[in-house]
């Protein structure tokens, strides 16, 4: 089972809709407006890539009883570290993170990428200051994953996992000059 879809305002409906048609690839596919007495409000649905159980959707909210300095920010706005709260899309394989990452580094966008050991993460912040990632896994997740899973859970001071780790950020600069990839910036996790 899916998630139908993910619903998150935005305070500016352009460059929102700009990010998640041209950088993100998405398919505005409908809108909902609604009315009260204070305003209205229009429900934006994009297609992630599968209308059955991937569509992420955004609130335009003009209603006069919103205070004027409210964030989109699902992670700093609830003075959590940027991150934290994010929306991770699933891409098909690694070719997909690689088109995906190419697409966002043409647009001016810098990528971080983030091979985890399990699964294979590309990393951009859409105008609403959510993290956006798209990932895949790279390995099936099995019984020693979930038995793991579930020492860890329980585990008061957990150790640090070890799988994976490297972080790389491409510049889109970098990327405008020829040098993608090898000239990437390297940080540990």
């Amino acid at each position: 089972m899916g998630i139908h879809h993910i619903a998150i305002a935005t305070r500016d409906i352009d460059k929102n809709h700009a990010f998640y048609t041209e950088a993100m690839g998405f398919e505005l596919v409908k809108v909902v407006v609604g009315r009260n007495g204070h305003g209205f409000s229009k429900h934006l649905f994009y297609d992630t890539g599968s209308t059955e159980d991937g569509i992420i959707a955004f609130w335009d909210l003009h209603d006069d009883r919103l205070a004027d300095d409210w964030s989109a920010d699902i992670s700093r706005g609830l003075g959590l570290p940027i991150g934290i709260n994010h929306i991770a899309f699933t891409a098909s394989d690694l070719d997909d993170i690689a088109r995906r990452r190419d697409r966002w580094l043409e647009r001016g966008y810098d990528v971080r990428e983030i091979d985890h050991g399990w699964c294979h993460s590309i990393y951009n912040v859409d105008p609403n200051g959510i993290v956006v990632e798209f990932c895949v896994l790279t390995r099936e997740l099995d019984e020693n994953d979930r038995r793991e899973a579930r020492e860890l859970l329980a585990n008061p001071n957990p150790p640090a996992s070890t799988e994976g780790g490297d972080a790389i950020l491409h510049k889109a600069a970098d990327t405008a000059a020829g040098a993608m990839g090898s000239e990437s910036l390297r940080r540990s996790r």
